[in-house]
């Protein structure tokens, strides 16, 4: 159980949600193999709105209002895979003013 929990805290991935909403700071696409994952930002109030391995992700992470949509591949592993890489490659709200030029 050690060496588990060892292990676990050196795979911890930080990601950066926007703080009115408590949702993702812009759209994604994670992809893996086969397997497209499409993450939205939505209103408040909206929920979860995602299939089983997707939205289990996004519960345990903290998202709390979000739409998605899997394309291609829809194997379990492959769309949680994809998740976690589309999750990942999030900017923080900032970095998505200054690379669009707003700041």
């Amino acid at each position: 159980i050690k060496k588990a929990t060892e292990a676990a805290k050196k795979n911890i991935h930080h990601i950066t949600l926007v703080k009115q909403g408590n949702t993702l700071s812009h759209e994604v696409v994670g992809k893996f193999a086969a397997c497209n994952v499409y993450l939205k930002p939505a209103p408040e109030g909206t929920g979860v709105i995602a299939g089983g391995p997707v939205r289990a992700i996004l519960e345990l992470a903290g998202v709390a209002n979000v739409c998605s949509k899997v394309y291609g591949s829809r194997a379990p592993i492959n769309v949680i895979r994809a998740t976690s890489q589309g999750l990942d490659s999030l900017k923080s709200y900032k970095e998505m003013k200054v690379l669009r030029g707003k700041e």
